[in-house]
């Protein structure tokens, strides 16, 4: 089957998308809608986190299927894939209504779930349109904002869903106390999500989309539904490199947060508040440095914010696991927030930047979705494995190497794309 097209600097002179921009209004009431999308990931990932432990006790569970446990939950980030890539055909508004919606039936039905089966069942399906969600609402910020801001747009995003974590961080300890105890912390999730349904009638498609799909209007529906059409583009080997990224990216951030309230619990013997209160204190001094990493990346360029970026993520995660004390332990897990969450406005830049429009949601599916997230997904339970084994602290100590071992890929293999419009990026 022939290649799709794909825009280069090689092949045609660099073209801003036609079309007039959108205006600064709503450009801002976007960032809200996109913002209070982006809050819902953080929220979902430090519920998790923190309600892990008293959810093996109320289901009977070992430290190794809590691990499986995960893994299963984590495969919906995978199988998000085929949701994500519909992006690039139906388009870019109506994926992320569809992803709003679903997460929000998903999270409310999880909280009643009767055993660890059906919670997993529940939580895979609920991550299939939270990662949706997220990913899209990343999409859209790279193809609607100017160049010289889009990397401070991504990286308020992110710290967005810092925000959320504040927020759960804060709310958990006082919701476990609760007649129905963890199980409210995903009603307490969903139902902002229902005013999100409604305030979605606001949101445009991009411009860039719509210019990129009435170009291809003429494609026969088999190749524009050829999961396997991207690979064989010229494409493949960027998709690739960002996937080894994504994944040795994901092997110690997936870990480093989720883990944490096992290890401070059982090897440091604290109690859920003095967690809660440690993760709400690294959450909350953590989030204005998350909202100045997006302005790092337009500011510094892409390249040297990872640096940055990556070298607080290795040594607050290893820190964060080895220290004593509560206060050393509360200031390395600091790092390490910041850490686990400003890495992704960088790859989010990377991945969203480095492809054409037409191929963009599909790309960034193949790179973090279906190949990167092996790592996402298959962690947990290897860290379970070694923990039952070797200690918390240990295990997930030593996995502060791999974002050493990502930053070198990124500085040996990607261009320097700040600055650049996504016509031009698309082509490096």
């Amino acid at each position: 089957m022939s290649e799709l097209p794909s825009p280069s600097l090689s092949a045609a002179p660099y073209r801003e998308p036609a079309g007039p921009a959108p205006d600064e209004g709503y450009l801002r009431r976007l960032l809200v809608f996109l913002s209070v999308a982006t809050f819902f990931e953080g929220y979902d990932m430090f519920a998790l986190a923190q309600i892990l432990p008293n959810l093996r006790r109320d289901f009977h569970i070992s430290p190794e299927a809590a691990g499986v446990l995960l893994a299963c939950i984590n495969a919906g980030t995978v199988i998000a894939y085929l949701l994500i890539r519909v992006a690039d055909r139906i388009g870019r508004r109506r994926v992320l209504s569809i992803t709003i919606v679903g997460y929000t039936l998903a999270s409310l039905a999880s909280a009643a779930s009767p055993n660890a089966v059906v919670f997993g069942l529940l939580q895979c399906i609920a991550r299939v349109f939270l990662i949706g969600e997220w990913t899209i609402a990343m999409v859209i910020a790279a193809e609607e904002y100017p160049a010289a801001r889009r990397g401070t747009v991504i990286g308020i995003l992110q710290a967005c869903s810092s925000l959320g974590g504040i927020a759960c961080a804060g709310l958990v300890p006082l919701m476990l106390k609760s007649p129905i105890g963890w199980r409210l912390v995903f009603v307490v999730g969903a139902l902002p999500l229902a005013i999100m349904a409604y305030a979605r009638r606001g949101l445009k498609e991009t411009r860039r989309f719509e210019e990129a799909h009435a170009a291809t209007a003429t494609t026969p529906a088999p190749v524009q539904g050829d999961i396997f059409a991207v690979l064989r583009t010229k494409h493949l080997k960027r998709i690739l490199q960002m996937a080894v990224i994504w994944f040795l990216s994901y092997v110690c951030t997936q870990n480093a947060i989720t883990f944490w309230k096992e290890f401070a619990v059982s090897e440091r013997h604290f109690t859920d508040a003095q967690v809660g209160g440690a993760i709400t204190v690294a959450a909350v001094v953590s989030m204005p440095l998350v909202f100045l990493a997006g302005k790092l990346l337009d500011a510094v360029g892409r390249k040297r914010g990872a640096v940055i970026i990556y070298g607080v993520l290795s040594a607050g995660v290893f820190a964060a696991y080895t220290l004593q004390g509560r206060a050393a332990l509360t200031g390395a897990l600091v790092l390490a927030v910041f850490g686990c969450s400003a890495f992704l406005p960088v790859l989010n830049a990377f991945t969203t930047e480095l492809f054409p429009t037409e191929h963009r949601a599909d790309a960034f599916a193949w790179s973090n979705n279906l190949l990167g997230r092996i790592g996402y997904v298959l962690s947990p339970p290897l860290v379970g494995y070694f923990a039952a084994r070797y200690g918390w602290g240990p295990t997930v100590g030593a996995t502060a190497v791999f974002p050493l071992l990502a930053l070198g890929l990124i500085l040996a293999l990607l261009p320097e794309t700040s600055g650049r419009e996504l016509e031009e990026t698309a082509g490096m």
